[in-house]
């Protein structure tokens, strides 16, 4: 092998100078030292900086790799004000402790994953980050990161529709109506990118048998996560029974008073339902041998009394077109009839209410995934009251922000340019 033996090597016109040809070998023995002392292109290095970072703050450059130890405090480190593309720099954790104290990233006025906002944050132990400037339509790029997390989730919104399982009509000779499950609606909410919600469906109350026991009230349905404040609609209160003596629940809205016993009905609209979520349950009236009792209260009326000669109908539900139809949710049980001539039960609600029963006829639940109340039961029947019906969430998002991660197996359906997701038993939705 010749070797040729100079100390400077220079164009002979020009200013490029090429090393051999294309698939050349260019080999730097061991122990030798190419130092830059200008600007290099083409080469994937990386400097390690050899102390450890411990500071709240640093400013890195493009090039190079940083040792982050946030044993004692967060560290926020800012990115160069005018990086180019190709520019790459590497965060590591130096002690295991970002799950800790976290590493924020402020991203100096240029994008990171295609977002201005929010900051990303890295908070798992161990974690390394390696980002690569793309350019000034995505800037950053995380070429890795451990988890590939989308650590600068968007914001959007969405609408819901909270309706709790309705309550049971009464018992025990003469019971009154279910009132409605709680019924909430909520507009233009905030979901935060990537947080999950958590989606629980209220079940429907169980009808008190004939002379034993008292009406269940249904069961909350209710939507919480993070950056929302925690949707909660109340079940409806359970229909009043006569022979023991139990009143109408309080819930969403209140059941309907019944018999001889318990003539009044209760309210729905108490300090648990703040804001309210539905009306009060009728009256009940006892006059000689008929006993005629309170409806339940629905979402959009009261529950009417009852009459001389008829049991009280069930206050009519709200309608909401969250689906892109208009369905009427939350009505109250129809309250039951007693009498010598055997006079008509009260008409469930509008909205899923249970029709009440009379001396021919059997009280109605509650309608499945409406948040209905059950319908009253008379003495002459000797049947339970109606079961109320289960409650349902519906959740409203922009098809372009719908992300797909549910649990619980709802139903995902499109309207226009809208996802809608209904759950009508617990599970959850990843926004």
């Amino acid at each position: 092998m010749s070797e040729v033996k100079v100390n400077k090597v220079s164009p002979r016109s020009g200013t490029g100078l090429q090393l051999g040809d294309s698939g050349d070998t260019i080999t730097i023995p061991s122990g030798a030292t190419l130092a830059n002392a200008g600007t290099a292109t083409g080469f994937a290095s990386i400097a390690w900086q050899s102390s450890i970072v411990t500071a709240a703050t640093i400013t890195v450059e493009s090039g190079k790799g940083y040792w982050l130890d946030t044993s004692s405090n967060a560290i926020t480190v800012t990115l160069p004000a005018a990086p180019s593309v190709g520019d790459q720099i590497i965060l590591t954790d130096y002690a295991r402790n970002w799950a800790t104290n976290a590493v924020t990233i402020n991203q100096n006025s240029k994008k990171f994953q295609g977002n201005t906002s929010p900051n990303p944050v890295y908070d798992t132990n161990g974690q390394s980050v390696d980002i690569v400037f793309s350019g000034t339509t995505q800037g950053w790029i995380p070429n890795s990161d451990d988890d590939v997390t989308m650590e600068t989730p968007q914001s959007y919104t969405a609408d819901f529709l909270v309706v709790a399982g309705g309550g049971a009509g009464g018992s025990e000779s003469h019971g009154g109506g279910g009132g409605a499950g709680g019924f909430r609606t909520a507009s233009s909410v905030s979901l935060t990118g990537g947080a999950t919600y958590t989606v629980t469906v209220g079940a429907g109350g169980t009808g008190a048998v004939n002379n034993g026991g008292s009406a269940m009230n249904g069961s909350d349905s209710s939507i919480s996560g993070s950056g929302i404040t925690t949707i909660t609609s109340a079940g409806g209160g359970g229909g009043a029974a006569n022979s023991s003596g139990t009143p109408a629940g309080n819930g969403g809205s209140g059941g309907g008073g019944g018999g001889s016993v318990t003539p009044s009905g209760a309210s729905g609209n108490t300090p648990s339902t703040n804001p309210s979520q539905g009306n009060d349950g009728g009256d009940a009236l006892h006059q000689s041998q008929n006993y005629a009792t309170g409806g339940g209260g629905g979402a959009g009326a009261v529950g009417a009394d009852g009459t001389s000669s008829a049991g009280g109908a069930g206050g009519n539900g709200t309608a909401s077109s969250i689906t892109g139809s208009a369905i009427t949710y939350a009505g109250g049980g129809g309250g039951s009839c007693y009498s010598d001539g055997g006079g008509p039960a009260g008409a469930g609600g509008s909205g899923g209410g249970g029709a009440g029963g009379s001396s021919g006829a059997t009280p109605g639940a509650g309608t499945v995934n409406l948040g209905g109340g059950g319908g009253g039961s008379s003495g002459n029947n000797q049947k339970a009251g109606g079961n109320g019906g289960t409650g349902v969430v519906i959740i409203r998002v922009l098809t372009s922000d719908f992300s797909g991660t549910t649990t619980g197996s709802p139903t995902v359906t499109t309207d226009g340019s809208h996802k809608v997701i209904k759950f009508t038993g617990d599970g959850s939705y990843t926004a």
